[in-house]
């Protein structure tokens, strides 16, 4: 699996899904490994068909899962608004 994209390098819009990602997401899962912490480890997410649910890798599949939940994952739809979820988008296709 290639490394993640260093953070030196983010986009602004990256940068931004970074600090979603940090406040929202890193209590339960990883960011740059595959293994497990409460949730699936993220690294190289959009590099693979597959999400860890089977489910498509793609970014309806992935914002579905973010604002609706799925399983144990809590839904953030409503801690999100539309420019948190397009930079948080942006950030883990950099994974």
């Amino acid at each position: 699996m290639p490394p993640s994209k260093p953070l030196s390098e983010l986009t602004p819009a990256e940068m931004r899904g970074y600090a979603v990602f940090q406040s929202h997401c890193a209590a339960c899962h990883y960011a740059n490994r595959e293994q497990s912490l409460h949730g699936p480890g993220l690294q190289g997410m959009f590099k693979k068909p597959y999400l860890p649910s089977g489910a498509p890798a793609n970014d309806d599949r992935v914002t579905a899962t973010i604002l609706h939940g799925r399983n144990m994952m809590p839904a953030f739809g409503g801690d999100l608004d539309d420019q948190q979820m397009q930079d948080l988008l942006a950030y883990l296709h950099t994974l």
